[in-house]
């Protein structure tokens, strides 16, 4: 048994070691690169419910598309009457007039609640903190028929020194507050309220670590809140104080309780008189999609503008997108034989 063992042994040592792979050579590896793949086919992937969706709601579009085209009591005559008659386009400057005064002195007074809320100060954050909560807490209606009735709490108005008799400027309530100053004072109060809280949700949501590194090298305050917090800020500002835009745009609408004649108490007052309830209702509905489509296309081009440092390539325009789209299924030019 051990020799035998001792047999296989030695026989193991005299048989030479097998030879080792050589690595593949320079040439060869840049052969296995420049392979000629122009013979695979490239095949697509396939997305059946994509197309399936599509089709449904392609027929769903088209369908309502149909319906509002043949239904005749939509009255498109009546509503082509009356989209660009004086009256209405009238009230669409009042609603507009409104969106500007209120929307600028909102967001202005905002910021200025926004700051009081992060300070240091008690005194300042309680106030801020109160009127945010009295104004959120209080239906827009409400505050608006408090403000046009103000002169029954408060016969006259006056600027003077506190505490004493000494009056600067007095003046009647009722001649101070007309409809279209209740109307601003209702919608700029309640505004301020909730961009207060969409501001300082911004200021709050940039790394308080950068404002650190920026005090450290030296970077005045003021520098420090336009040039670092500021523009990081505004990028969770804008989506939400757009919507706040779009909805005083239509939160307009509610000032027809004080008879002020803004576009849809113009309406009101149109369909009163010829009975054209629907179409007249419409006017108004298309004004107000005409508005909100011109806010939507300027919050996408200032979004835009603060998402540069964010993303890797800013987001296509639409002119961009046309063109690419029409640059990539143009058909080639073909050559002619001469």
């Amino acid at each position: 048994m051990s020799s035998a063992a001792t047999t296989v042994a030695q026989s193991q040592q005299q048989q030479p070691a097998a030879p080792r792979e050589a690595p593949p050579s320079k040439g060869a590896a840049a052969a296995r690169q420049a392979a000629d793949y122009s013979s695979y086919r490239v095949v697509a992937a396939r997305h059946p419910w994509r197309w399936v969706g599509t089709a449904v709601v392609a027929l769903g579009v088209l369908a309502v598309a149909w319906s509002l085209a043949t239904n005749p009591r939509w009255e498109w005559g009546v509503v082509a009457q009356w989209f660009t008659a004086q009256s209405v386009v009238n009230g669409l400057v009042e609603t507009l007039k409104l969106t500007v005064i209120s929307g600028i002195l909102g967001f202005v007074l905002g910021f200025i609640l926004a700051l009081m809320r992060l300070s240091a100060s008690p005194l300042l954050v309680s106030v801020s903190w109160t009127f945010s909560w009295i104004f959120r807490s209080t239906p827009l209606l409400v505050q608006m028929l408090l403000w046009y009735n103000l002169g029954y709490l408060y016969e006259k108005i006056s600027l003077g020194i506190p505490f004493t008799d000494v009056r600067f400027f007095e003046v009647q309530t009722t001649t101070l507050i007309s409809q279209f100053a209740a109307a601003v004072l209702g919608l700029t109060l309640n505004q301020a309220a909730y961009s207060a809280e969409i501001i300082r949700g911004g200021i709050l949501s940039v790394d308080q670590g950068q404002l650190e590194a920026a005090a450290a090298l030296g970077i005045p305050a003021w520098r420090r809140s336009t040039r670092i917090v500021l523009p990081q800020a505004m990028r969770a500002i804008l989506p939400t104080a757009f919507n706040e835009i779009i909805g005083l745009v239509k939160g307009t609408s509610i000032v027809y309780v004080l008879a002020y004649s803004e576009l849809f108490y113009t309406v009101q007052v149109i369909y009163n008189r010829t009975q054209q309830v629907l179409p007249l209702l419409l006017v108004a509905t298309l004004w107000y999609i005409v508005i909100t489509s011109v806010l939507s296309v300027f919050q996408y081009y200032i979004e835009r503008h603060y998402s540069k440092g964010a993303v890797r390539t800013l987001p296509l325009t639409p002119l961009q997108k046309a063109r690419k789209f029409f640059a990539t299924h143009a058909p080639a030019p073909t050559r002619r034989n001469i």
